[in-house]
């Protein structure tokens, strides 16, 4: 039986681009981009862990929004159930900690780098929604 992992990630905001962070070697998945964020530890609600590993990897605090998606994707190490929200910054600039870069990428070409499976269906999502919103 497969672990379950359930996890939420930060679609941070800014003047029409997206924040994105990527794997480090370190990590599983090295080198794919995510939306930065991590696992829900227990007696978390997504929001509330989501503001703490924002803290944790990008020592930033954010203000979470809506929900953006929320997608399971089989691996081989398990299956990961991610749910992505808008967030806003409010106090700190993201720094780097854990992953190996981080980038603002404009959110109509979100598909110009090799994002983690989980991450496709919101990249997708705010892609499609900049898209018609004319930016």
């Amino acid at each position: 039986m497969k672990k379950e992992i359930n996890v939420v990630g930060a679609v941070v905001t800014n003047d029409g681009t997206v924040l994105a962070a990527q794997r480090s070697e370190n990590m599983s998945l090295p080198g794919m981009w995510e939306f930065p964020g991590g696992k829900i530890e227990p007696g978390e609600t997504p929001r509330t862990a989501l503001v703490r590993e924002m803290k944790e990897e990008l020592l930033c605090t954010v203000e979470i929004g809506d929900q953006v998606a929320s997608t399971r994707h089989e691996y081989d190490f398990g299956f990961v159930t991610l749910t992505t929200f808008y967030a806003t910054l409010v106090e700190g600039a993201p720094q780097l900690t854990e992953h190996s870069e981080i980038r603002w990428i404009d959110a109509a070409n979100l598909d110009s780098v090799e994002w983690a499976p989980a991450d496709v269906p919101a990249v997708e999502t705010i892609m499609a929604a900049y898209s018609t919103q004319g930016r």
